[in-house]
């Protein structure tokens, strides 16, 4: 039995619905999957049904943008009660602060003579958590780029003249935000982070757990991630972060959890609550 705890659909920045997600988590033969997208639950509902409908365990989850030492990192939260009153109070705050955000993004792009219009980018979104994706994918509709890579090469990554920064909580906030909720706080990718000096002081504010499996750590990152949980007595996760067919090919399937990490992660949450 195995799992992918790091999925994303179109309710934020990906291109699947839950139901397309579950399905190719079926055909790759996963027991249980997280939808973790970006700032929002919105999907968790028909992941729930959609899971039930193939037999698929569902964990929920969510991939919050947060800062440590004014460095960003993301946190994945999960097994937490989605009608928790502040979590989904933050996660409105948040949801505003990207549209903000993509707001922003547009009106630098406009400064360069890129005639793009905000309501577009948010009618391709299409949901309460825009980013910048959705800016990317109104460039290529606009013939301004050819594809993703591009307007993010040119326009939307750190440095690059349409980049807008994104206010975010801090790390602190965030796990004790996980943990009122009844989750567990995770950190994600931390070999593409690449900050590892900074997982004790995560520890230490109350980080559960790190996602050592994953689609870009390599086989001697994951062993010293695993090694890393060990010494400080974190829980082990791992996932594809499949985007759809935003990033290339879909990832689902690509990274296999086996189960046993499922199962910690569960008792974890029971414990806390």
């Amino acid at each position: 039995m195995f799992a992918d705890l790091h999925l994303h659909t179109h309710f934020s920045d990906g291109t699947f619905s839950p139901e397309e997600v579950a399905k190719r988590a079926w055909k790759a033969g996963l027991s249980a999957l997280a939808l973790t997208d970006h700032d929002t639950v919105d999907g968790c509902q028909r992941m729930v049904a959609a899971c039930v409908e193939k037999g698929i365990e569902f964990i929920p989850g969510c991939e919050f943008t947060v800062e440590q030492g004014g460095h960003e990192l993301h946190l994945l939260g999960y097994c937490f009660n989605l009608e928790d009153v502040d979590l989904q109070a933050a996660l409105l705050k948040y949801q505003e602060v990207r549209r903000n955000r993509v707001h922003e993004m547009v009106v630098r792009l406009n400064g360069l003579g890129i005639p793009l219009k905000v309501e577009r980018v948010l009618e391709l979104a299409d949901c309460r958590a825009p980013g910048r994706p959705h800016v990317g994918r109104a460039l290529v509709e606009g013939g301004h780029c050819y594809n993703l890579d591009e307007a993010f090469r040119r326009y939307l990554k750190r440095g690059r003249p349409a980049w807008a920064p994104k206010a975010k909580m801090s790390v602190a906030v965030a796990i004790e935000l996980i943990h009122g909720a009844g989750g567990v706080a995770v950190m994600a990718h931390p070999g593409i982070t690449r900050m590892n000096e900074v997982i004790p002081d995560l520890v230490a504010v109350g980080l559960d757990g790190l996602e050592c499996f994953y689609t870009r750590h390599s086989t001697a990152m994951t062993e010293y991630y695993l090694m890393c949980a060990e010494r400080h007595g974190l829980l082990v996760t791992g996932g594809s972060d499949c985007h759809g067919d935003s990033k290339g090919e879909p990832l689902i399937g690509r990274v296999k959890l086996p189960y046993e990490f499922v199962g910690k992660l569960k008792s974890a949450a029971g414990a806390m609550v």
